[in-house]
């Protein structure tokens, strides 16, 4: 990545994508913004700029293929090649799937799962003739491990895995040099717990321990920066993921038991509550979200190659030490 890249952000209005715009402009980065809100657009390229960047905003719904490309287009024509896209727009409703509306989990697929899709083909058109780049896709601990009430964001983070690593072996196959990286995140403090649709009378909240987004911000720069395959932010991501894969079963009924109500903040929505499912709630967005006092989670980050490897060795490790025993048992 070149020290002062150019960046596209989709999802830069708000919460992670917004933090990661002050990060890479930090960096003097030229960085594209990708959003529904215009004056949230325009406000936040004013801190880019403040921060030492440079900001193209630029509204854009990315279950619009057309749009994401015309963005990447202006973009290019502004500030030169794209250096690193980061995919990060998303949309959810809390809902149990008995009460889920199909159009409405065709509208969380289209922004959270296809958004991502749109964006990455927007980036391999530009980058792939250029033979480099980097694409880095927000994921989050739920497209490993679904919790109730959000079936329609954890098959959407669940897809998105699993087309990146499609494409992650036709770049090898392919001997390409752009580098494609998830980062997976936990619970995060930003403001898409004030304006998601939700079946309840009450506000939804994060559930698990609580990281502000900058901390997920430094991680993803850090990915545009070093690449590798995934990176797992913050230890309740490693434990809901490494959990998944060892007790899927204990990990069901833990959720039904902790993760349901767990999800209701106990606040009413206020009258005139207007969720962000279609249109953009209007005005002026921030980067936090109502959990500032209790979003303490530090910011450590793993590679995934690493978590399991310390797993596997640790498995190994119990076998061989629970055959030693065995076999010191039987001697005696």
């Amino acid at each position: 990545m070149r020290d002062s890249p150019t960046v596209v952000i989709t999802g830069a209005s708000a919460g992670v994508g917004r933090a990661t715009a002050h990060a890479f402009a930090r960096l003097g980065a030229r960085v594209g913004l990708l959003a529904r809100e215009p004056d949230a657009l325009v406000d936040t390229a004013r801190e880019v700029e403040r921060l030492g960047g440079q900001a193209l905003p630029m509204v854009t719904d990315v279950a619009d293929f057309g749009a994401v490309d015309g963005a990447a287009v202006a973009v290019e024509e502004a500030f030169g090649p794209i250096d690193v896209w980061v995919n990060n727009a998303m949309a959810t409703v809390f809902s149990p799937v008995k009460e889920l509306k199909p159009h409405e989990l065709h509208r969380v697929t289209a922004v959270t799962y296809y958004g991502y899709v749109h964006g990455t083909i927007a980036a391999l058109r530009r980058m792939l003739p250029r033979d480099r780049g980097r694409i880095i896709q927000v994921g989050s601990a739920l497209a490993y491990r679904g919790i109730p009430l959000q079936a329609a964001y954890c098959g959407a983070k669940h897809a998105i895995v699993g087309f990146t690593d499609s494409l992650r072996c036709e770049l090898i196959h392919d001997g390409s040099d752009v580098r494609i990286t998830m980062v997976h995140l936990p619970a995060m403090n930003t403001p898409q717990f004030d304006w998601a649709r939700t079946r309840f009378g009450k506000r939804p909240r994060p559930v698990g321990a609580i990281m502000q987004p900058e901390r997920a911000a430094d991680a993803i720069v850090w990915a545009a920066q070093h690449g590798g395959r995934e990176l797992w932010v913050g230890s309740s991501t490693a434990q809901a993921i490494l959990g998944q894969y060892v007790a899927p079963k204990l990990m069901d009924r833990f959720l039904a038991h902790n993760a349901y109500e767990a999800q209701l903040r106990g606040r009413n929505l206020p009258p005139g509550y207007r969720d962000n499912l279609y249109e953009p709630v209007p005005g002026v967005h921030a980067t936090h979200g109502a959990f500032d006092g209790q979003a303490d989670m530090p910011g450590r980050f793993v590679r995934a190659a690493t978590a399991r490897g310390l797993v596997a060795a640790a498995g190994f490790a119990l076998v061989a030490g629970a055959a030693v025993l065995a076999r010191q048992t039987a001697s005696r």
